[in-house]
């Protein structure tokens, strides 16, 4: 096996590894606040003020009222409450999720659809986007409910998530939008969105795996209903006793993010490398990019400038165009020190062609050619060079299998 202390890791999309003093805050709240913060003794009391300080933090962070915030276990739980405890609480009506939705935001969508509502998919083109001459047909009745991703995990493409808002609540249709992979590269401000219900996880951004949020405007907050019984914690919407001591490595990782600012620079070409903000992640994704492309057998997918700032997606292919295996390329790549992926670590073990490239209009052995390559701030500027080599020597490992 590859000797991790050496490996370049590039799979920031899957997870990332704790931020700087996260470890360190979770483990004095487990030596020091262990306590049940349901209880009324001195042990829960600290424990619950943890918590309360923890929660303070993190709806400071995305310029919250506290009120809004509840904490789950992740993004797919977070997804779930959402869309079922808001959908499950109304008369049936009409979904709207896009056709390159996160696998969670679809089981959600199934579970309504058993309920008695209509799901609908909108469409999106080639670089991931929504086709927006569908608006007025998607979004009349008996349109209730919207869930669109922020920021693609496959491909990167970021959806006009403004726009889409703006117009559901001129109709008054609630909105949904899963903010994981954008929630990595900088914290949104709530205030400013016009969206009523946001998921996202905490080891996307630095923090814990088994900790995330939703955050729920007054209005489907109260209307929502709990997804499972017990306690009457997180303002009775989820029963269980909070993780503490995640929450608080989870409010750690988040004040350490920066605001979020929607990128729309393009990300080939002279300006992408060598404009303003040069050293940045973006920049080094630029950087990083620009070799990759200069090899024929691969291309850019997604959209080329609305794109999350950290994100390359490929599909691979010999130099007669064939499509080469993204896993294949995967396992050759890590066997060379470079972590990375083909797709969404939530399917990454389904050899299956993606869905998301289905979606996009990709043939079905291009669907299986994905390669996505994720950075995050621990990723230097010595690390391409060598990260285009490993590149370089897999597509050559891999054309060579192919049979002539």
């Amino acid at each position: 096996m590859t000797d991790l202390s050496e490996a370049i890791y590039l799979d920031a999309c899957a997870t990332t590894p704790p931020g700087p003093g996260v470890i360190d805050r979770m483990a004095e709240v487990y030596a020091g606040c262990w306590g049940n913060p349901s209880s009324l003794h001195g042990h829960g009391v600290r424990a619950a003020e943890t918590l309360e300080r923890s929660r303070w933090q993190i709806a400071s962070a995305v310029n919250s009222d506290g009120r809004e915030l509840v904490f789950t276990s992740g993004a797919t739980e977070s997804v779930h409450l959402a869309l079922m405890g808001y959908g499950l609480a109304q008369p049936p009506g009409r979904l709207v999720i896009s056709a390159v939705e996160h696998p969670a935001v679809n089981a959600a969508a199934q579970q309504l659809q058993r309920h008695g509502w209509q799901i609908t998919t909108w469409p999106v083109d080639r670089y991931g986007r929504i086709d927006m001459e569908h608006c007025e047909a998607l979004l009349a009745a008996p349109t209730r409910l919207v869930s669109l991703i922020w920021g693609q995990s496959e491909v990167g493409t970021l959806q006009p998530i403004q726009t889409i808002g703006n117009l559901c609540r001129s109709r008054g249709i609630a909105f949904h939008t899963d903010a994981t992979q954008v929630f990595s590269q900088g914290v949104p401000d709530w205030q400013a969105l016009p969206v009523d219900l946001l998921s996202a996880s905490a080891h996307k951004f630095g923090g814990p795996k088994g900790a995330g949020l939703l955050l729920a405007r007054d209005q489907q907050r109260q209307q929502m209903q709990r997804l499972q019984g017990g306690g009457g914690q997180e303002q009775g919407l989820r029963a269980g006793t909070e993780p503490v001591a995640l929450i608080a490595g989870m409010a750690q990782a988040i004040t350490l993010l920066p605001r979020w600012t929607e990128p729309s620079a393009p990300v080939i070409g002279a300006d992408a490398v060598t404009g303003p903000g040069t050293g940045s992640l973006m920049q080094l994704r630029n950087q990083l990019l620009q070799a990759l492309l200069a090899d024929p057998r691969l291309e850019l997918t997604g959209d080329d400038q609305r794109r999350l700032p950290h994100h390359i997606s490929l599909i691979a292919t010999n130099h007669r165009g064939k499509p080469l295996q993204g896993r294949r390329l995967v396992r050759a790549l890590a066997n060379k020190g470079i972590s990375c992926s083909s797709g969404s670590a939530c399917s990454s073990g389904q050899d299956v062609g993606s869905a998301v490239l289905a979606a996009m209009g990709y043939a079905p052995d291009q669907q299986r050619a994905g390669l996505r390559l994720s950075l995050g701030p621990w990723n230097q500027a010595q690390d391409l060079d060598r990260v285009v080599d490993a590149v370089k020597a897999s597509l050559d490992e891999a054309e060579a299998l192919i049979e002539p």
